[in-house]
């Protein structure tokens, strides 16, 4: 869906949620593929019987490219990713883990080098079917302000 708001029109405090996405092997496989990361403790499924999870774990960066990915539902044309700030893996996710997203407008401030912008930031917790924090960061995105500095 695209919605276009401005920087003025961000409410702190609002709150949207994503809809789930199960993990599979294959986004794991695929996932490692992509990555070059191929440590055992994403594709080894014997050697992992061995240590503290005793099963396979989701790499931490498709975790979080999923959270992200499902937050995507909403485009907005007058803004941008600007960066991720604060990301940190709380939980291990499983293969058969469903994951969905949280997003809370957590801030707003005038972009310095950017008077026309302003900086949105969102704090992003993925959850898990348990709800379970399994991630949470902080998602930077930079807002095109309105011409007439108010609102529309």
């Amino acid at each position: 869906m695209i919605q276009s708001t401005y920087f003025e029109e961000y409410a702190v405090g609002s709150v949207r949620e994503s809809l789930g996405r199960t993990i599979t092997e294959t986004d794991i496989v695929l996932h490692a593929g992509q990555s070059g990361d191929f440590y055992p403790h994403h594709v080894d499924a014997e050697w992992c019987k061995g240590q503290e999870f005793k099963q396979r774990i989701a790499h931490g960066t498709l975790v979080l490219t999923v959270a992200v990915g499902l937050t995507a539902a909403q485009i907005n044309p007058k803004a941008f990713t600007y960066g991720y700030d604060h990301i940190r893996f709380i939980r291990p996710v499983f293969i058969g883990d469903t994951l969905r997203a949280r997003v809370t407008l957590k801030e707003k401030r005038d972009a310095v080098k950017r008077p026309e912008h302003g900086v949105v930031v969102e704090l992003v917790e993925a959850l898990n079917q348990r709800e379970e924090t399994v991630l949470v960061c902080e998602h930077l995105l930079m807002v095109k302000k309105h011409p007439a500095g108010g609102g529309q």
